[in-house]
């Protein structure tokens, strides 16, 4: 068996068995190094793989004078488990960055029916006289019934009746033109408001 010194020149000389060599020889030390520092099986062996690779392509840096092979290998594998730690966390800090400026889930109740329904309702409010619309509103918006839907208003009870049967029915005729009917929709124009 060869010293790491015989490896490590026969490496540099480009003998790829020497490589073949210096993994069975040091390839469960880099791969304890790399499960240490990321905690991850998987990822540690990707970094082995990278250090041995790295090992390979820059074999001519490898210098006896300044340590071991052992300790050029950890090295190479320190460098490669740090990058991808700062790669992991670069992802993390991308993936916040874009599901922080996603919109949010669409509200169930708010489907593209619903907001239809919401505009023509609207549209309709906006046609019908000042003290019509208003008891509608108070009546759908606000959930007041109608004798307090009176006492905010000061009209008599029977006309705030009116004003929320006649707005209703022209919501109802409006409905009609538009093609639906309340019976079609799910909540009828009140809920939609």
């Amino acid at each position: 068996m060869s010293s790491d010194d015989e490896l490590a020149e026969r490496l540099r000389d480009g003998d790829e068995t020497a490589l073949r060599t210096a993994y069975d020889r040091h390839g469960s030390a880099v791969l304890y190094l790399a499960q240490r520092l990321l905690g991850n099986r998987a990822d540690a062996e990707d970094v082995t793989q990278l250090t041995f690779v790295a090992a390979w392509t820059g074999r001519d840096s490898f210098d006896p004078q300044r340590g071991s092979l052992l300790g050029w290998l950890l090295g190479i594998a320190r460098r490669k488990a740090v990058d991808r730690l700062r790669w992991a966390a670069r992802e993390q800090r991308t993936a916040q960055v874009v599901q922080a400026q996603q919109p949010p889930p669409p509200d169930p109740e708010q489907t593209p029916e619903r907001t239809v329904d919401r505009l023509v309702v609207a549209d309709e409010l906006s046609r019908l006289p000042a003290e019509q619309r208003r008891t509608l509103e108070l009546a759908f918006f606000d959930d007041l019934t109608h004798p307090q839907i009176a006492a905010v208003t000061g009209l008599p009870l029977g006309t705030v009746k009116s004003h929320i049967r006649r707005g209703m029915a022209n919501l109802r005729r409006r409905w009609e033109v538009d093609g639906a009917t309340f019976g079609s929709r799910s909540a009828g124009p009140t809920r939609a408001l």
